[in-house]
């Protein structure tokens, strides 16, 4: 994962507007790596709503659903105070880290019929 600096924060929310822009809809997969408690999946093949970073409450913002009956609520998972993001337009994927070395990684699946 290149396409945005690990540390540069200015650059966090421009990669996760671009991101949500280019894969809004398309079915993403949220797990969180937590020594404490362990890995878990919070959310599978979900459609993507949208990413970003709000600066003032130095919190990223992964949400999904909320576009169709099928799924007309939006889940929003926080990662506050991120130490790093790591996002790869490309490949469609991006990685935040907590300070505390929580890792969220949201991943997506090519769109159906491709």
């Amino acid at each position: 994962m290149a396409d945005t600096s690990t540390t540069d924060r200015q650059s966090w929310a421009k990669g996760l507007d671009q991101l949500t822009k280019d894969r809004g809809g398309q079915e993403v997969t949220i797990e969180v790596l937590d020594r404490s408690f362990g890995d878990q999946t919070e959310a599978e093949r979900l459609p993507f709503a949208y990413a970003t970073y709000d600066p003032k409450d130095d919190v990223v913002v992964v949400a999904v659903g909320g576009r169709s009956s099928s799924y007309p609520v939006v889940l929003r998972h926080m990662v506050p105070h991120p130490s790093e993001v790591d996002i790869d337009l490309d490949a469609g994927a991006f990685r935040v880290v907590e300070q505390d070395g929580t890792t969220t990684i949201v991943s997506f699946f090519a769109p159906s019929g491709d």
